[in-house]
């Protein structure tokens, strides 16, 4: 008898509600749902189609004259110029800081954790500023600079300079939480097995963390090709010199030349809708790995 109550009791489970699935109702579902896509046609769809539409306000040809002007065209080789820089640069410190962090413990390491954190505390007008005050012709290293006849503040250097502070955390943010749920178990092995660091590196560690680290180049990506604040204050917005595809949208809007502004914010939009659907891809490539492995 107490056999058979034993076996009862386990069977039971604990909680009598627990298989069963738990949901809002569905007026409440419903009214959330609606609630998001408001929001997202008030804020975003609207907003994207009313630039569309100013875009193609004066006609097609208008609309590519516009995204031809030799104005443009630099302004788009730079922005572009300025994320292949910041990029490659970005992934060579993101690596690294986040191999110190997740594999190593040393002294002053939440001291560089912070350092990483440190663009997105400050604003990217105060970075700007500090550039000056350091590589300005009146800063600190701008006597220096003179004399060796090199020009960083309203210069291309300047505008590298201000898309590598404002980007560096990116591809670190994303590598160091993977890096860290990696652990060093895989490492120690193929350390024992008699492969050096590169072989370590190429065929452990990198395999493993491929997908955060062209999520966080992605992410890279789409703020160097967007970034305003910083690069405005360092680069001065000289035309066919230091503008970048923002900064050649502030300047046509401010000579009322909106159609222009807005088409060439298109193409802006387009790279950004671009980098979306990569970042998109790759969430859905690691959560399809995620469920297999």
């Amino acid at each position: 008898m107490s056999s058979k109550n034993h076996t009862d009791n386990r069977e039971t489970p604990p909680f009598p509600f627990a298989e069963q699935t738990i949901t809002e109702p569905l007026w409440v579902r419903r009214l959330l749902i609606s609630f998001a896509l408001g929001f997202l046609a008030l804020f975003l769809f609207l907003p994207l189609a009313f630039m569309l539409f100013e875009a193609f306000a004066k006609g097609v040809s208008y609309y590519f004259k516009a995204l031809s002007d030799e104005d443009a065209v630099h302004a788009l080789f730079l922005t572009l110029f300025s994320a292949a820089v910041a990029v490659p640069v970005n992934i060579a410190f993101g690596l690294a800081a986040a191999w110190c962090v997740a594999k190593f413990e040393f002294p002053g390491k939440s001291i560089l954790i912070t350092l990483i954190d440190l663009p997105f505390a400050i604003s990217p007008v105060v970075a700007g500023l500090l550039f000056v005050l350091l590589f300005g012709l009146q800063g600190w290293f701008g006597a220096f600079l003179e004399s060796h006849h090199f020009k960083i503040i309203y210069a291309v250097p300047g505008v590298i300079l201000a898309t590598l502070f404002v980007t560096f955390p990116f591809v670190a943010r994303e590598l160091i939480p993977v890096m860290q749920l990696q652990g060093t178990e895989e490492e120690f092995a193929a350390r024992v097995l008699g492969a050096n660091g590169l072989q370590i590196f190429w065929r452990v560690t990198l395999p493993n963390i491929k997908w955060g680290l062209l999520y966080g180049v992605i992410l890279c990506n789409a703020r160097a090709m967007g970034e305003f604040g910083a690069v405005a204050v360092v680069s001065g917005s000289i035309r066919k010199t230091t503008c970048t595809l923002p900064l050649h949208i502030e300047n046509l809007y401010n000579e009322n030349l909106y159609s222009a502004a807005f088409a060439v914010a298109s193409l802006l939009a387009a790279l950004a809708i671009v980098t979306l659907a990569a970042k998109t891809m790759i969430e859905m490539k690691t959560a399809k790995e995620d469920k297999f492995e």
